[in-house]
């Protein structure tokens, strides 16, 4: 089962989807910021990823300076709650798959949980 954390507004998580259809595959499409995933389901994928919490936060999403996002500091239970309260921060596309997650930038990099 391949699941895609996706956004439609965004053409990079649109080219995603497109290549893993390309490619054959029917993924599970979550549209993340009408069904947002809970904090423990964040959690689980920062996991899958292999990279600290902050590594999964959109810088350029607007609350991302508001909420002091950038501060050195920041733990990871800190940008844990702030993705889960603001889904927006949630850099996208992701990819999850039973090999692991990846995010979506650059568009190829989900080829290795495929």
């Amino acid at each position: 089962m391949i699941t895609i954390w996706h956004n439609t507004g965004c053409s990079t998580s649109r080219k995603v989807l497109d290549l893993l259809r390309a490619e054959g595959h029917a993924p599970r499409i979550v549209e993340y910021l009408k069904t947002p995933p809970s904090r423990a389901e964040i959690a689980a994928v920062v996991k899958q990823l292999g990279i600290p919490a902050r590594g999964l936060l959109r810088k350029k999403a607007p609350p991302y300076q508001e909420l002091g996002l950038d501060d050195p500091n920041l733990t990871d239970d800190q940008a844990l709650d702030a993705m889960a309260a603001h889904p927006v921060l949630i850099e996208r596309p992701v990819v999850i798959t039973d090999k692991g997650a990846r995010i979506g930038r650059p568009v190829e990099a989900v080829r290795e949980v495929l």
